[in-house]
């Protein structure tokens, strides 16, 4: 009994004590500055830019550094049959799951060197500080790098579980299909689901991540507080009109299925402007045919994106955009097709606990902060899948990334790993029980 009453002060204790040890911890800027440069030179070219994509020989170099510097850190590291890298710290309580925390470090073609790297140098930054001061924690902490961010959320999708065959066979940038890096980078992907991690597995899970816009910039707001990931919706528009002589067609005798494609292009804009809410729909990509400049187009194929917090509001743009379709196709006698293209993202909220959470550490921290939705996608979204999920942003200069041009001051790095870090210690306290 006496043992019993020990243990359950100490319980109460604890999250105090943690406290009091931690309340004059943050996160280094130099150090986590000088890692981020050293990072940046695997991939980097003359002009500046970094190709570290996925599976490629800068990849794996960048994966080995990352490696090391988790080991530096006291983790124990290993890589999941998805090629995920992963380092865990113990925890002093066997039966509690681990509290994970991470981002990744594969680049789009001719990047930069912030996007989802601020997140792993982020998380090692944290784990570090409690190794250096020798605190513990009653969660293990698990430090991951998921492979292949950019090219799909392949690590990510993986440890949900839902990684497809089709998938598998996808050629990457590095010249490698998913398959064959999977294996480069020390997985397996004939074991896929020795990687998948069940709901409740997990306690939480939190991503520190650059915003990839503009509003904490031009706000000079130093964290944003992720509401949800938004989803994505796709869908191939094939325009049918008639290919004629441009020379020997008079104007008012065409149906020119460009001019229609110009004016859809112009509705699809000035609907997701003018409906209320933050939505946007884009047209990225559009193909004439038969493609000769002396040839009026008899068809032309354009992309439809519409990304949305609001599963509904996405499908209200669509409806708009199709009625509006509809309209502009028959005053032109050029019909427009709509067919939906089966990647669809759904959009993936927060967990409401985990916002107030980073929320509570971002004041106790005296740093300005702010909801928002991320535009862009995130290995996050798979995550709140299987565990409370939160995510972290700092401020990209002028908004800028997946450009070389792309920048955040040490900082506003320093100050999301400080969040981090209390975010990560709040959860091991007890404030998601």
């Amino acid at each position: 009994m006496l043992r019993r009453t020990i243990f359950l002060i100490a319980m109460l204790v604890w999250p105090v004590m943690a406290t009091a040890q931690t309340n004059e911890i943050s996160a280094d800027p130099d150090r986590m500055e000088q890692r981020i440069k050293a990072l940046s030179a695997y991939g980097a070219d003359a002009s500046g830019a970094t190709s570290r994509v996925a599976f490629s020989e800068a990849d794996l170099a960048g994966r080995k550094y990352i490696m090391g510097l988790m080991r530096e850190a006291g983790l124990n590291v290993r890589v999941d049959t998805a090629g995920n890298i992963i380092g865990r710290r113990e925890g002093s309580d066997e039966s509690l799951s681990p509290i994970m925390f991470g981002s990744h470090i594969d680049s789009v073609p001719g990047g930069g060197n912030y996007d989802g790297d601020v997140g792993v140098i982020g998380a090692i930054e944290v784990a570090q500080l409690l190794h250096e001061r020798g605190i513990d924690t009653r969660h293990p902490l698990e430090i991951v790098s998921f492979t292949d961010e950019e090219g799909g959320l392949t690590g990510s999708r993986a440890m949900i579980g839902k990684l497809t065959d089709s998938a598998l066979e996808v050629m990457t940038h590095s010249g490698l299909t998913v398959r064959e890096g999977i294996f480069a980078v020390g997985g397996d992907p004939n074991r896929l689901e020795l990687a998948v991690r069940k709901p409740g597995s997990i306690a939480a899970f939190v991503e520190l991540h650059i915003e990839q816009g503009g509003i904490l910039d031009e706000e000079n707001i130093n964290i944003g507080i992720v509401e949800g990931i938004v989803g994505i919706r796709w869908w191939d528009v094939t325009i049918d009109g008639f290919a004629n002589h441009a020379g020997t067609t008079p104007m008012n005798k065409r149906w020119d299925a460009m001019v229609t494609a110009a004016e859809l292009t112009l509705a699809i804009n000035r609907i997701a402007t003018e409906l209320p809410g933050r939505q946007v729909a884009t047209v990225g990509k559009i193909r004439a045919l038969p493609g000769a400049p002396n040839v009026i187009p008899g068809e032309v194929v354009l992309s439809l994106e519409v990304r949305d917090l609001d599963a509904q509001k996405m499908q209200q743009v669509f409806e708009l955009i199709k009625a509006e379709a509809d309209r502009i196709g028959d005053a032109r006698f050029t019909p427009i097709r709509f067919a939906e293209i089966d990647v669809a993202s759904p959009p993936a909220p927060t967990d409401l606990q985990m916002r107030r959470i980073i929320s509570t550490a971002a004041d106790d921290l005296g740093l300005s902060s702010r909801l928002m939705p991320s535009g862009a996608g995130h290995d996050a979204q798979d995550m709140t899948h299987i565990a409370p999920t939160g995510m972290i942003f700092v401020p990209s200069v002028k908004g800028i990334s997946h450009s070389p041009k792309e920048f955040t001051t040490a900082l506003d790095m320093a100050n999301g790993a400080s969040v981090l870090l209390k975010t990560v210690l709040a959860i091991d306290g007890g404030a998601l029980e």
